[in-house]
């Protein structure tokens, strides 16, 4: 299992479009870092290559730029979140219809809270 702590050089030569400062990996909001440290734990725990994940996000921006999105930087970890749903669908972490339910869920709960207040579901 490699971890990135370890070996910094290997996240960023696999996912080489990684928005990133000198600190490392840079966030516009809390839920980009939060898919972010999702996929680690889960490439931490073995689960996949930093390989196997670059190819499931190439696939996820290449499938965003086919439907019209014109790449200017500001969807990257809307890809991220793609390719962590598609690959935790894809070994059977999850189950697909269970995906868009909880997207329904979190879209509702986003439409009802005031911004800049956290989204909770279930309310």
């Amino acid at each position: 299992m490699t971890s990135t702590k370890q070996n910094p050089h290997e996240l960023r030569t696999a996912l080489p479009e990684l928005p990133c400062d000198d600190a490392g990996p840079t966030f516009k909001a809390p839920w980009e870092a939060q898919a972010f440290a999702m996929t680690l734990a889960l490439h931490e725990r073995g689960l996949f290559t930093w390989t196997e994940w670059a190819e499931y996000l190439n696939q996820a921006i290449h499938d965003a730029q086919a439907a019209g999105d014109p790449d200017r930087g500001d969807t990257y970890y809307v890809h991220w979140l793609t390719a962590l749903e598609r690959i935790s669908a894809a070994r059977g972490w999850v189950k697909g219809d269970l995906l868009l339910q909880r997207r329904d869920e979190w879209d509702a709960a986003a439409r009802r809270t005031p911004h800049g207040q956290p989204i909770e579901l279930g309310r």
